[in-house]
């Protein structure tokens, strides 16, 4: 694969030089994939994309919209948009299941276990509804999607067999409420996420977004590693990837511009202590810390409540669920569909 039309190569002198190798060799713009041309390439490949969502009744029915019209219907380039709802208070179910995507309940599957809340779990039950030899994963908060998202993270795994996960990144607006800014989103990229990975996993150190929430892979990818809970599910899917398959199999894309739900402060440290935990989970996992003290899952957060500053605990504790090739019911689905 080459750089994307237009995307500059990673200057030689800038950056270590198996980063440089890995970005310009796999690293290509959503702009530079023809819909057309991958349902052309597509072949038997059944594709699916999933949508985890909790109370996002006010974007998902666009984007499933913009899916269903655009790469269903003008164009058949994915099978079917399965959205998980993650225990919604609101009409997301309703509006998801109006606009044409299958709503799958997060706890109604595998039920035999605690349901755990949080992105993680969808994306890792996910496995067991959907059919698609290729997986596509895209946020339900995305505001003014373009269907081409998936168009671009579906590019590479059907142009390359030696390609097996596809991230994206792009520019990320920061709204303060009053103005739109065109940058600044994803500190907890910038202050957590990407040292953390230069530091202890630096083959992945040419990822621009390492925690963005869309990526795309084959089923044969995915059933077989782990999937944090929370926060920490970019980041350790990004590292056990790595790990089981190797840099190569991994792609990125850059798709230009998302806008979303900025969160605050508070909630952005929240989200950077659970990218903490994973980071050293996964450091446990393959042998790169010896852990000699569980870590605190209890982070204090002060907020002004009148003349004083109030302490709240919140939890922030990651959880794991196994790959979903070792889960009984997911081995006798592909026992089933085999006979």
């Amino acid at each position: 694969m080459t750089p994307g039309r237009g995307r500059p190569a990673v200057e030689e002198d800038s950056v270590q030089p198996f980063v440089k190798t890995w970005f310009d060799r796999r690293t290509s713009a959503g702009s530079d994939w023809s819909r057309s041309e991958l349902v052309r390439l597509k072949g038997s490949e059944r594709i699916s994309v999933v949508l985890p969502a909790k109370d996002e009744e006010a974007t998902v029915g666009a984007i499933v919209t913009a899916l269903r019209r655009e790469l269903m219907e003008v164009v058949p380039l994915i099978d079917e948009i399965v959205v998980v709802d993650s225990g919604s208070v609101d009409a997301t179910a309703e509006v998801a299941a109006r606009a044409g995507a299958s709503v799958v309940q997060q706890c109604s599957v595998l039920p035999r276990l605690t349901d755990v809340p949080g992105k993680g779990e969808a994306l890792w039950k996910s496995l067991l509804v959907t059919e698609g030899s290729i997986v596509a994963f895209v946020d339900a908060d995305l505001r003014d999607f373009d269907e081409q998202f998936v168009v671009g993270l579906l590019g590479p795994l059907l142009t390359d067999p030696g390609v097996g996960f596809v991230k994206a990144f792009y520019d990320r607006p920061l709204g303060n409420g009053e103005v739109l800014m065109p940058a600044g989103g994803g500190r907890v990229t910038e202050l957590v996420a990407r040292p953390l990975l230069n530091l202890h996993w630096p083959a992945l150190a040419g990822f621009v977004q390492p925690l963005a929430g869309e990526y795309a892979a084959r089923r044969s990818v995915l059933e077989q590693i782990p999937f944090l809970s929370g926060y920490g599910v970019e980041i350790g899917m990004l590292i056990d990837v790595v790990e089981e398959f190797g840099l190569d199999v991994m792609a990125q894309v850059d798709l230009g511009r998302r806008q979303h739900r900025n969160s605050d402060d508070a909630a952005l440290g929240r989200m950077a202590a659970q990218v903490h935990l994973a980071m050293l989970s996964r450091m446990h996992r393959h042998g790169r810390a010896l852990m000699t003290d569980e870590p605190e899952t209890v982070v204090t957060q002060f907020a002004r409540e009148g003349a004083f500053f109030v302490p709240h605990d919140h939890d922030i504790a990651v959880s794991e669920r196994p790959p979903m090739a070792d889960v009984p019911e997911y081995r006798r689905r592909l026992a089933m569909e085999g006979a």
